[in-house]
């Protein structure tokens, strides 16, 4: 296949330093973004750190109500969706979006409050979980009277990058702004959806569905597409080539679109849900992964004949090492769904094990590549030491694998003795070895991240000044080869 697409279409436009004065990003904005990001990853870490050790009976707090288990584990998982990804992502979109339409944001001081706003969002979400004011409808556990605040936030966000999408009339749209306008939608109904329905309108088996499609469109429909997108803007940028092809990157889109939305139910597969609503995230869920292989082949043809830039580029390794888990994560996901596998593995260390890989092996790791590719350009300074950063990448990648393969493995053998309807007392028994592996690679995890954010606390200095770039748009890329700050 041909490289020769059009430029406005094939690669986004280069970050150069120099030029007609027009500013474009808010540095501070998307610096405050990341760091805040990275502090509720932390918080986070320890949530999760501490339930792990409720499974191998060193719990140290279980005599304190506010922080029991059940509450830690609901912090632990909001923290990731609401502190860590929104925080990371949003930052990315405050610097991918002007630079590819070459327009600021139009209301920089709406977003800078509502970056303020999402902080005292994840706040809010900590101390009421803590107390008890969850809604029982898993990923929507956010209580009644913090939605609000959350829908706020998501629109002020997608007001002002949508503005910028909408202004650029009909202009050629660069792939990534297709990822980033459907996402401005699909959040919203996505919310809606599961924060509210079951809760209130949908009870029952019916509810069910909707809280399982919930699940999973909150990571497809928000998370995915602004992950997405941020890639087709980062790689070919890094590499100083257009994307491989700009008809398959239309494919993934398209795919996801249509597929994603109908998956969701198979979290709830063998229960009263209607077998043909069954059988359909069944059938979608195979489709998707066929849909993936198409954005993974892009990519990695996108990388021919640079191979060597993964041992050399840091962001791009990031990069590809989320692509293979993502690859990896749909296959595991196309098998998993089957009704015969489901037998075994559902409601096992399997599905845990399944979403760890996932939202940081996959999303956590591209912000991490977008991490250390921007930093230095956010404040002004080099990576102070470029081995943490190795060190960050190598302790989390192990960590991540370690805990992943361990869990699958732990979640066959509890399968196998809940079908040969073993004493419960027996899985628990079994699973302790398991557990305790998950719980020292969470450590080695939270290792790699130590050393990321002691390199960002000593790569600290001056504030950069917002660069004062050139009015560019994708069409003004029209080579492979151009220059990249």
């Amino acid at each position: 296949m041909s490289t020769a697409v059009t430029a406005a279409t094939a690669v986004p436009p280069p970050e150069p330093s120099s030029g007609t004065l027009v500013p474009l990003v808010d540095l501070t904005l998307v610096r405050r973004h990341l760091l805040a990001g990275f502090l509720w990853l932390v918080g986070s870490m320890a949530a999760g750190l501490l339930v792990s050790l409720q499974f191998l009976g060193r719990y140290p707090i279980d005599f304190v109500e506010i922080f029991s288990p059940g509450r830690v584990r609901m912090v632990h998982t909001n923290l990731v969706a609401y502190g860590f990804l929104l925080n990371c992502l949003a930052g990315a979109s405050y610097w991918v979006v002007p630079r590819l339409t070459g327009l600021p944001l139009p209301w920089p001081k709406l977003a800078r409050i509502n970056y303020w706003l999402m902080q005292l969002m994840g706040a809010a979400l900590v101390v009421m979980l803590l107390g008890g004011m969850a809604q029982a409808v898993e990923w929507g556990e956010t209580p009644v009277l913090l939605d609000p605040l959350v829908a706020l936030v998501a629109v002020i966000f997608f007001l002002n990058i949508g503005a910028c999408m909408f202004k650029i009339g009909r202009r050629p749209v660069y792939v990534t702004l297709w990822y980033f306008s459907a996402a401005t939608i699909w959040t919203a109904l996505t919310y809606l959806m599961g924060n509210y329905l079951p809760e209130f309108f949908v009870p029952g088996a019916a509810g069910g569905a909707i809280a399982g499609l919930y699940i999973h469109d909150l990571v497809g429909l928000f998370v995915t597409p602004l992950g997405w997108g941020a890639m087709y803007y980062f790689v070919p940028l890094l590499l100083k080539r257009p994307i491989y092809s700009h008809a398959l990157s239309l494919i993934g889109f398209w795919g996801l679109a249509f597929f994603y939305p109908l998956q969701g139910v198979h979290h709830f597969l063998w229960s009263p849900i209607p077998m043909y609503a069954q059988y359909g995230a069944v059938v979608s869920t195979i489709a998707i992964e066929i849909v993936v292989t198409t954005v993974i082949v892009n990519f990695f043809l996108t990388l021919r004949g640079q191979m060597d830039q993964l041992r050399t580029n840091l962001p791009l390794r990031w990069f590809y090492t989320g692509m293979v888990l993502y690859f990896t994560t749909c296959l595991q996901c196309s098998i998993q769904v089957l009704l015969s596998v489901q037998k075994i593995i559902h409601f096992s260390d399997w599905v845990v094990g399944h979403a760890h890989l996932v939202m940081f092996g996959v999303f956590g790791f591209w912000i991490f590549g977008i991490m250390i590719h921007l930093w230095p350009k956010l404040t002004g300074r080099p990576w102070w030491s470029e081995k943490l950063n190795a060190w960050h990448y190598w302790l989390s990648t192990a960590g991540l694998v370690t805990m992943f393969l361990d869990l699958l493995v732990a979640g066959v053998m509890q399968g196998f003795q809940w079908r040969n309807l073993a004493p419960w007392e027996s899985s628990v028994t079994a699973s302790v070895p398991f557990w305790a592996i998950r719980t020292v690679s969470g450590i080695v995890i939270a290792a790699g991240q130590v050393c990321l954010i002691w390199n960002m606390w000593k790569s600290r200095g001056a504030k950069a000044h917002a660069p004062m770039v050139p009015f560019f748009t994708p069409a003004d890329a029209t080579r492979p080869g151009a220059s990249s700050s």
